[in-house]
């Protein structure tokens, strides 16, 4: 039978993800076939704070091994995108008097992701080398960006390194539904293909 290490504790997955970024044949993409390198971690919500700390933990380790991660919330860099444009004092001024659906799509529009906000990945990107990309702040940014989103126009920019979306929710896998990334186990984050769930990955 085979072993489902997200259901196991912390600490269990902690070794796990360990052992399996800091594999040669991790960092060198190995068995991939023609597939972009994006991994899922995925956990419960409710896990949120101490998957917060293990993130860091997990970083750090790999630090000490010699390995550079380039670290990137989706949250904080939102905040700082907005900050840069003059945009987040008049989102804290406006927010109490507009619809859900009118600040929805104000932010949005700010945050675009395929011309504002994955372009600033990019460029944290090359602002110096480095070995693996952790994506975080996922459920804080929803449901102004969509994870499958940010994904999808990451492809052609994050093929030279491994990705870890760290994701508070499922991806779950079936042969008549696809894959698809459920925030929050409960809301459905449209479809997304072409990752691999990290704790499947065999070390």
């Amino acid at each position: 039978m085979i072993r489902n290490i997200r259901r196991e504790s912390i600490a269990t997955r902690f070794e796990h993800l360990l052992k399996v970024v800091a594999n040669p044949r991790f960092l060198k993409m190995e068995g991939l076939g023609n597939e972009v390198p994006f991994f899922i971690c995925d956990f419960s919500p409710a896990e949120a704070v101490e998957m917060n700390r293990l993130q860091r933990q997990l970083a750090n380790r790999l630090n000490q091994q010699g390995l550079r991660i380039l670290e990137i919330n989706l949250y904080d860099l939102s905040i700082e995108l907005m900050q840069a444009e003059g945009d987040w004092d008049w989102y804290l001024a406006e927010e109490a008097g507009m619809t859900k659906e009118k600040l929805l799509e104000n932010i949005q529009s700010m945050l675009d992701v395929e011309h504002v906000l994955v372009p600033a990945m990019v460029n944290r990107m090359a602002e110096g080398p480095f070995d693996v990309l952790f994506i975080s702040g996922v459920g804080e940014v929803f449901p102004y960006i969509r994870s499958h989103n940010v994904l999808n126009n990451l492809q052609k920019a994050a093929k030279l390194q491994p990705t870890v979306l760290f994701f508070p929710g499922d991806y779950s896998h079936s042969i008549a539904a696809g894959a698809s990334l459920d925030l929050f186990g409960r809301l459905r984050d449209d479809k997304y293909y072409r990752a691999f769930n990290i704790y499947d990955y065999q070390v």
